[in-house]
C-alpha cells in the first residue's frame, strides 16, 4: 500500500516581538497541523494544504524568521499512524465539545437554541475543514447538532 504524502513546514521565528509567533501558531492550529517537534509541523499533502503552508512560510520569512517546506512520506506505517492518530484525537476533542454544547443547549430557550444551532453548524464546518482522519465523534457531533435543530424546528 502506498504511504500518504505529507507537507512539512520547518520554521523558526525570533522570540521578540512575540506577535508574529503567536499569529503563525494560531493560523497553524486553524489548519489542524500536527506538531512533530518544536518548529516542525505536518499536514497531509494536497494542493490546498501545500498552498496554505507556502503562505505561512512566506509570512514567517516576512516576520524575520526562517522557514522551509518539505514534501515527504513517513518512513514507516507506525509513524504515519502516529501522526494520523494525533490529528484525529485533536479533532475528536473538538467534536466532543460540540456534542456537549448541543446537549447543554437542549435545556435553553428556543431563541438560544436557534442561535446555538447556527453557531454549532459553523463550528462543524470549521472542524471538518481540518478533519483529515475522521474519528467517530464527527458523526456523533453532526447527529447532536441536527438533533438540536430538529428540536428547535418542532417547537417553532
Amino acid at each position: 500500500m502506498d504511504r500518504l504524502r505529507w507537507v512539512f513546514l520547518a520554521y523558526r521565528l525570533p522570540r521578540e516581538p512575540s506577535t508574529p509567533r503567536i499569529t503563525v501558531w494560531r493560523k497553524l492550529r486553524r489548519l489542524g497541523v500536527v506538531q512533530v517537534v518544536d518548529g516542525l509541523i505536518a499536514l497531509p499533502l494536497d494542493a490546498r494544504t501545500r498552498e496554505q503552508l507556502e503562505w505561512i512560510a512566506d509570512e514567517v520569512v516576512d516576520a524575520g524568521g526562517e522557514s522551509s517546506l518539505w514534501i515527504a512520506e513517513a518512513a514507516s506505517a507506525r509513524i504515519e499512524r502516529e501522526l494520523a492518530t494525533q490529528m484525529a484525537a485533536a479533532v475528536a476533542a473538538e467534536y466532543a465539545t460540540v456534542i456537549a454544547q448541543a446537549e447543554t443547549a437542549a435545556d435553553e430557550s428556543v431563541t438560544h437554541r436557534r442561535r446555538t444551532v447556527a453557531r454549532l453548524r459553523r463550528e462543524m464546518r470549521r472542524i471538518r475543514a481540518r478533519d483529515f482522519f475522521p474519528p467517530p465523534e464527527g458523526d456523533l457531533a453532526a447527529a447532536a447538532v441536527e438533533g438540536l435543530a430538529t428540536a428547535v424546528e418542532a417547537t417553532a
